[in-house]
């Protein structure tokens, strides 16, 4: 199925082609004043989206990772939660130790490959 869609897909950029939402090329930046100025804009302001909310999941090597976005409407997300797969890898502690010895308990946290820096996100 995934090599069907692949292969429907036409060669070409990957780069939406709306210059609102991508910076301009930095051969252009480099010989263009306007390019150099929408550069500028995108990167200092952003642009606006569409108010209301989104949850994005990604699949990582660890689970899934996920991106809840709330917009106002304005360049900027009124909130932005990120849900890494570590998060739930560690909940699922307390249910893989249970009954085993003390000394399995770093096995078993070394065989889930958490990462204790996006537990607290």
């Amino acid at each position: 199925m995934v090599r069907q869609a692949l292969e429907r897909l036409k060669p070409g950029p990957v780069i939406v082609d709306d210059p609102k939402l991508v910076a301009p090329p930095k051969r252009e930046v480099r010989r263009s004043m306007e390019a150099l100025i929408h550069h500028f804009l995108l990167y200092s302001q952003g642009f606006r989206t569409p108010p209301g909310e989104v949850y994005v999941p990604i699949e990582s090597p660890r689970g899934e990772l996920g991106f809840y976005i709330v917009s106002d409407g304005s360049n900027r997300p009124y909130r932005v939660k990120a849900r890494t797969p570590s998060f739930a890898n560690t909940r699922a502690l307390e249910r893989l130790v249970v009954g085993a010895m003390v000394a399995d308990v770093v096995a078993i946290i070394g065989s889930i490959d958490n990462v204790m820096g996006d537990v607290d996100r």
